[in-house]
């Protein structure tokens, strides 16, 4: 595909929550706009919330009106919130539990997940990693949950199991391209080439993006 239609109508939801990390999801929300996905954004509530950059983010629906029937995806991004959640679960008052729980009903309803950074420990918390092949930033990062998933952690820069994308914070490329190619944005050598662009620097890349119209 050439990334300019999405053949599902249905949009792709960004849960955006205090703390997010504003690197990790730009090249996914990007190229999934130009490629015909309107991307909304999933707060806690519809208040304003800030990135760690300082960015105050206005989200366009509260995570409770949020169905799986009407996305196409959700994307969790990392967040401190993520890493300050250990002791937060253990004492009830964990704010972003509440995602983790929803990828698990999108997971279960067929609908992917794609999750970067500190949301991988929201998963592994919730159970979602245990019987899928994941990664994140580095395996005790998660051992470090309790979870009972360590057998299938893999080490590499990004990967898609049972409708579950994961990716460490360093790979917010790899992490696109999972994405895009999941959802059927870019394919094959289009996919191989925006990847050597983006994340190599590769000058030969432009070439094959241009003769595919995904330049």
């Amino acid at each position: 595909m050439n990334g300019t239609t999405n053949g599902t109508g249905k949009p792709v939801h960004l849960a955006v929550y205090d703390t997010l990390a504003d690197w990790e999801t730009g090249h996914a929300t990007a190229y999934l706009a130009r490629g015909g996905y309107e991307v909304r954004t999933v707060g806690p509530s519809t208040a304003p919330v800030t990135s760690i950059g300082g960015l105050s983010i206005q989200p366009g629906l509260a995570l409770a009106d949020l169905r799986p029937e009407d996305s196409s995806l959700l994307i969790l991004p990392g967040a401190d919130l993520w890493t300050d959640s250990s002791a937060a679960a253990a004492a009830g008052t964990d704010v972003l539990a509440p995602f983790a729980r929803a990828a698990r009903a999108f997971l279960d309803a067929g609908v992917p997940v794609a999750a970067i950074c500190g949301a991988t420990a929201g998963l592994a918390r919730e159970g979602l990693l245990d019987d899928r092949a994941h990664t994140s930033a580095v395996s005790f990062y998660l051992a470090a949950t309790g979870y009972a998933g360590g057998a299938r952690y893999v080490e590499a820069d990004a990967v898609t199991d049972g409708g579950l994308i994961t990716a460490g914070p360093t790979e917010p490329v790899a992490f696109a391209r999972e994405i895009l190619g999941l959802l059927g944005v870019y394919e094959g050598e289009v996919l191989d080439a925006w990847y050597r662009l983006f994340h190599d620097s590769d000058p030969t890349a432009y070439a094959v993006l241009e003769k595919a119209g995904a330049a």
